[in-house]
């Protein structure tokens, strides 16, 4: 009878065991909250859409910021930076690439919009298409297989999941504290010649403004300003894209933030200094079927008909756009 009682109670016990065992969680899988991060943009900047599964974290950004430096994504040991040099503000001149300044709140991407979207897309093609990311070989890394088990909580990381905390990192790359920045928040003066060229840049004497809108410096739209009138290759532009003859020699504007640190210019890199693009645009302009209705109002007078003192003091107001905090900032680079 005490044997067959304890044979009782000692499954008793086990059913006990098991029960509680099966109603406290696993300790060790419980992961500390990720930490929000909020990013502060000026009123003038155009809304940062941010997707609900692609919050911004500090963990998030950092993950991002790592694969961003990492030659893991390549297969010919580069990285996002070797094309994007801090110094040239996240662009490289060899390659004449776009900057990655304030990109965040950009809908097309690349010189000729082969992208077009979110942040998510562009980078997805990056990882995916440009760099053709090995995918296994960041799985086979623990650090990466730690940290996008931090983050997202993958078991199994994505060329997607990538694309994802790369995101978070490009959208933190936001330019804001130039001359101009300081200016229009009422913490400095610009200097005459920046006053002058400013007042130029946004009135009908330049024309600027239309294509390079204040605040991104921007439309992200694009235009053929006139330096071809035949076209092949890659200079057919945005028509490459689209095939629409309409498109023919269109490119992307691009941001003039950090101009002064991009050099060359244009999608081909045809112009050496600041001063030859605006001599493009005082007195270069060439006719074609496509070429954009405020070019061809400039160039049925011969040009913009700057004198040199204009063209000094437009100059000086692309230099106030000049953003260093940007290119050092410590989030942005690896020290």
């Amino acid at each position: 009878m005490r044997l067959a009682w304890s044979k009782i109670v000692g499954v008793l016990f086990l059913a006990l065991v098991w029960a509680c065992n099966k109603k406290q969680p696993d300790i060790t899988n419980l992961q500390a909250p990720l930490t929000p991060y909020v990013l502060d943009v000026p009123t003038y900047f155009p809304k940062l859409n941010i997707p609900d599964n692609n919050p911004l974290t500090v963990e998030g950004i950092e993950l991002g910021r790592r694969l961003y430096y990492d030659t893991i994504l390549s297969n010919n040991g580069k990285s996002c930076s070797s094309c994007h040099v801090p110094n040239e503000s996240f662009s490289a001149s060899g390659v004449n690439s776009l900057p990655h300044i304030n990109l965040g709140f950009n809908t097309n991407f690349l010189w000729n919009g082969k992208v077009s979207g979110s942040v998510e897309d562009i980078m997805l093609f990056e990882v995916k298409d440009f760099f053709n990311t090995d995918i296994n070989k960041v799985n086979n890394s623990t650090l990466y297989a730690d940290l996008f088990k931090r983050v997202y909580d993958v078991d199994e990381i994505t060329h997607y999941d990538l694309a994802k905390a790369l995101s978070q990192f490009i959208r933190v790359m936001v330019s804001q504290n130039s001359r101009f920045d300081k200016f229009v928040k009422h913490q400095i003066d610009l200097t005459e010649p920046e006053l002058r060229g400013f007042n130029i840049f946004n009135s009908e004497k330049g024309d600027c403004f239309h294509c390079h809108s204040l605040g991104l410096f921007s439309d992200n739209r694009f235009h053929n300003i006139g330096i071809d009138s035949l076209f092949s290759g890659v200079n057919l532009g945005r028509y490459t894209i689209t095939g629409l003859q309409s498109d023919i020699g269109l490119f992307k504007s691009p941001t003039l933030r950090n101009i002064e640190l991009t050099a060359p210019y244009m999608h081909d890199g045809r112009f050496s200094t600041l001063e030859d693009v605006i001599e493009h645009y005082n007195s270069g302009v060439k006719h074609s079927s496509t070429l954009d209705p405020i070019m061809t109002k400039s160039s049925k007078q011969f040009g913009l008909q700057l004198t040199e003192q204009d063209k000094q003091d437009l100059i000086a107001f692309l230099k106030s756009l000049t953003d260093t905090t940007f290119t050092k900032n410590p989030l942005f680079v690896i020290q």
